[in-house]
């Protein structure tokens, strides 16, 4: 598949996802030849797709509008390697699945009605991106963590963060750290440091304090490697509470299943 033609399939299922809230795809200022770019804005926020051609990277950023446009403080949303030589449609397919649902989460919704920012102001939102939308991130690396994470959606209100990246992430995450490709170390390393610069509270501490400090202390340069600078920093800070219990969510009552619903409903 050439790459034209992948990035055009990957920014259409952007824009189509975008169009019904009331974005439209304006001329992206890049005149980069190692770029392919394409702008979507809307009063508020403004996505952006990227292909970095030196890098293979395919990237989905984010920033607020501003009233002269996008204010260029971009954070990046989702980053995907695609390799025209070797991959093609089922890939460039992925990609853009991943990316309507990074901007269709109720999180993304939600900024996209936040109040636009006046130009030069910078936003004291320290992250936004919450733990179920964190433990998505990882079904790119893990596909068997789709139907976990709606298992879990469907038992529990809230998604339980800790639980879950603790019975289900952290076991894959250590697996992998151990007997994974390069590549799939800086896959990892990419989605660890993406939501740690982009999450809630929650997400960071889950990432360092649950995640990070699970993994084995032997294997601790082997991930830092593939962490970006702040990560590193806020690792090494975590690293105190390793040991130490980390206390799970309060459990709401258990939502009861379609059939108990149902069997209530036979037995009124």
């Amino acid at each position: 598949m050439q790459l034209n033609e992948a990035f055009k399939l990957i920014s259409d299922k952007v824009g189509e996802s975008l169009e019904p809230r009331g974005f439209r795809q304006v001329k992206a200022n890049s005149a980069k030849e190692n770029e392919l770019a394409a702008l979507f804005v809307s009063e508020n926020v403004a996505y952006s797709v990227i292909y970095y051609k030196d890098k293979m990277h395919t990237l989905l950023r984010e920033c607020p509008m501003t009233d002269e446009g996008p204010d260029n403080d971009w954070k990046t949303l989702a980053t995907w390697i695609f390799d025209p030589e070797h991959d093609g449609q089922k890939e460039a397919n992925s990609i853009a699945n991943d990316f309507v649902e990074a901007i269709s989460a109720p999180t993304a919704q939600k900024r996209a009605k936040a109040t636009k920012k006046s130009k030069g102001k910078k936003s004291d939102d320290d992250g936004n991106a919450d733990p179920l939308f964190l433990s998505k991130r990882f079904v790119t690396l893990f596909p068997e963590l789709k139907e976990e994470i709606q298992y879990e959606e469907q038992g529990y209100n809230p998604f339980r963060g800790v639980t879950f990246a603790r019975a289900s992430i952290v076991p894959k995450v250590n697996k992998l750290i151990e007997k994974g490709s390069d590549a799939e170390l800086k896959k990892l390393g990419g989605i660890l440091s993406t939501q740690y610069q982009n999450g809630d509270l929650d997400t960071r501490s889950i990432i360092t304090v649950v995640i990070l400090n699970s993994v084995d202390p032997a294997n601790d340069e082997k991930i830092s490697a593939y962490l970006s600078e702040d990560l590193q920093k806020a690792f090494k800070h975590a690293k105190k509470y390793r040991g130490k219990e980390v206390k799970p969510e309060k459990e709401k009552k258990q939502k009861p299943t379609m059939a108990q619903r149902l069997e209530r409903y036979n037995n009124k």
